[in-house]
């Protein structure tokens, strides 16, 4: 089970734009991703909106798939730049890496 941090949106705005909580998870941003595989992004910025900042860890690799293509940004209907979101989220995870 996934441990819920609700300040998690708020300690992500020193990483990037603060557009996460814009979106409305509609999808259109999978749905667009060249890169088709399990519901990214839509799946990661879910994960910011609710603070499950270890399933984002968890996930992490999925991050560096994306190819910042810029599709999911313009055909965002909230204008929430899910691009921005995902760069936001590297600089995060870099931030928080840990070595085990």
């Amino acid at each position: 089970m996934a441990r819920i941090e609700t300040a998690f949106i708020e300690d992500m705005k020193p990483f990037g734009e603060d557009v996460a909580a814009a979106c409305f998870n509609c999808g259109t941003c999978a749905a667009i991703c060249p890169l088709v595989s399990d519901h990214f992004p839509r799946k990661i910025i879910r994960y910011v909106q609710i603070g499950a900042k270890d399933r984002i860890l968890e996930h992490s690799r999925d991050l560096w798939q994306c190819l910042h293509c810029g599709l999911c940004t313009q055909t965002c209907p909230r204008g929430a730049n899910p691009g921005e979101i995902i760069l936001s989220l590297k600089r995060y995870v870099v931030a928080n890496w840990r070595r085990s």
